[in-house]
């Protein structure tokens, strides 16, 4: 089942729903309520979360914009709207806000034991292009860089837009 969500910039007064997600997605090693402060902030990120209908936080991501590179630096499902497309619809924003902003690359580091999380970035097109070895600091797990070609190309925007009717033609 596809939830419907609305996405919106995150401001200050979504902070308590943010930290109550960034707990439970990363118990053991999340940022602060500080970090999230000093980020949304940032005039050189992007964060933006999602909306269930009755107004409850399901996710949110942020990221980065270094010149014609956007890069991740966060992306998160409440458990409790986890396997209902959240972060697919969470992607499909970022990627639009890319879009809009003239960006050509996305970039990400991911647990290598996250294949949820891999198995969706691949799907959007993204590839592996290294390992920061021992890079989460909780476990010392290797992260995997990925990388999306040029989102202006005809490949990319070909598999974007076949993925994106997919998606929403399952919500009908």
């Amino acid at each position: 089942m596809i939830l419907k969500v609305s996405i919106k910039d995150i401001a200050d007064i979504d902070l308590d729903e943010v930290m109550e997600i960034e707990e439970v997605a990363y118990p053991n090693h999340h940022w602060s309520r500080v970090s999230f402060e000093n980020e949304i902030s940032n005039k050189l990120a992007t964060y933006r979360c999602a909306l269930t209908a009755k107004g409850d936080m399901a996710g949110f991501y942020g990221f980065w914009q270094i010149l014609e590179e956007a890069h991740i630096t966060t992306i998160a499902t409440h458990p409790d709207f986890r396997r209902q497309g959240v972060a697919t619809t969470l992607l499909f924003d970022l990627v639009d806000e890319c879009y809009k902003k003239m960006i050509k690359y996305i970039t990400l580091e991911v647990r290598e034991s996250n294949i949820a999380a891999i198995s969706l970035y691949d799907k959007f097109g993204f590839s592996t292009i290294g390992t920061r070895k021992k890079y989460y600091q909780d476990n010392n797990e290797d992260a995997l860089i990925m990388f999306t070609e040029n989102i202006w190309y005809d490949k990319f925007k070909t598999n974007y837009n076949k993925i994106k009717e997919d998606f929403y033609g399952k919500t009908k």
